[in-house]
This record gives structure tokens, C-alpha cells and sequence, in this order.
């Protein structure tokens, strides 16, 4: 889990809405959140099912996604997940990071 800071963008401007929030998260938070959680999981592979990306300029992008997410407990349980995400994009010196957005979870059928 902790690989994904490679891509967060760590300014003020960051903030995420996660499944079962109602109100943005902080950098820090979902640092904080995402460091308490890591050691909980033996696996955790996502995978875009569908992305739409929309250039907004040659520094920022928006993109929507569905997401295919299956962890695996430290016990080894299985739970598999489908999630819709959209986000803003902008390009920093060391690549593009992902500036805001949200995730929800997308209801079983």
C-alpha cells in the first residue's frame, strides 16, 4: 500500500474522498490512515477495469475509472471489490500525481 505515495501528490492542494467518506481527506490524512492500515494486508492488487483520461492542459487531466481491487488479509481472506474513481491529475518535476479525487464503492448486484 505504501507504493501508491509515488503517485499522490503531497501539496495543500491534495485531498480524496475515500469509499464511505463524505468529506475530503488531507494528504496527511490519508498518509496517516494508509501507514496505520499496511501492515493489515497481505495483498492488495488493483486493477482498472475501464479508464477514461480528458487533457485539460499540458499540466493537468481528469480521468474516470472502474476498478477491480482484490485484497488479501494477513490471515489470508480474500475480499474483491468493484470501485468508480475519478480524479485530477497534474504533472509535477517528478512525474504526474494524482492532486484530488474520489472513490466509491460500486454496489454488488
Amino acid at each position: 500500500m505504501n507504493a501508491e505515495f509515488a503517485f499522490l501528490d503531497s501539496s495543500a492542494d491534495f485531498f480524496w474522498v475515500p469509499p464511505g467518506y463524505t468529506t475530503p481527506l488531507s494528504y496527511d490524512s490519508v498518509a496517516a490512515i494508509v501507514h496505520r492500515n499496511a501492515n493489515s494486508f497481505r495483498s492488495v492488487d488493483n486493477q482498472f477495469t475501464s479508464i477514461l483520461i480528458h487533457p485539460l492542459s499540458s499540466d493537468f487531466c481528469n480521468y474516470t475509472a472502474t476498478i477491480r481491487s482484490v485484497i488479501a488479509d494477513t490471515s489470508g481472506k480474500k475480499s474483491e471489490f468493484n470501485l468508480i474513481e475519478t480524479g485530477l491529475m497534474v504533472r509535477r518535476d517528478d512525474g504526474w500525481k494524482l492532486l484530488s479525487g474520489q472513490t466509491g464503492l460500486i454496489p454488488a448486484k
